[in-house]
């Protein structure tokens, strides 16, 4: 899989491509609008967790639908391209619904990772993995709070 790339267009390809053998697979998702200090604490901790991560990103009309009509601030193309540089994700994998369900029940990761604003009982797919992960939020930091400084 070392020359499979970092952003997957084809999950069915890429999960027959996935080494999963002694591998611990870990799953994130979010919108990552304006990357900041805080996406960045989430990935880093959730990469400690396992062996691959995978981070599902939402799609821009997914975001219009979460966040409103003045949201995404970046395209997905540039989210995707942002966090392809990240050492700490290995795999990449955009969506279009509200939630990444369909992708969790695909991909059946080990480990689920979400921010501290969520609840286990909130996360799609709490129910389907091993063990959900929640990593406490880096005060001061937000994709809102960063816009509505700037406006």
């Amino acid at each position: 899989m070392d020359n499979y790339p970092k952003i997957v267009s084809d999950v069915d390809l890429f999960l027959q491509l996935l080494n999963r053998k002694n591998q611990t697979i870990v799953f994130t998702n979010g919108c990552f609008d304006l990357l900041h200090e805080g996406h960045l604490h989430l990935l880093k901790e959730a990469k400690k967790l396992g062996n691959i991560l995978i981070v599902a990103v939402n799609a821009d009309d997914s975001i219009k639908r979460l966040k409103g009509n003045s949201r995404p601030i970046e395209t997905l193309e540039t989210r995707l391209n942002k966090l392809s540089t990240l050492d700490e994700v290995d795999y990449l994998i955009s969506f279009s619904e509200d939630t990444p369900l369909h992708l969790i029940q695909k991909i059946q990761p080990d480990k689920l990772v979400k921010g501290g604003d969520y609840k286990k009982e909130e996360i799609a797919g709490n129910n389907i993995v091993k063990e959900v992960v929640i990593v406490p939020l880096l005060e001061g930091f937000s994709t809102t709070k960063t816009i509505s400084k700037n406006n």
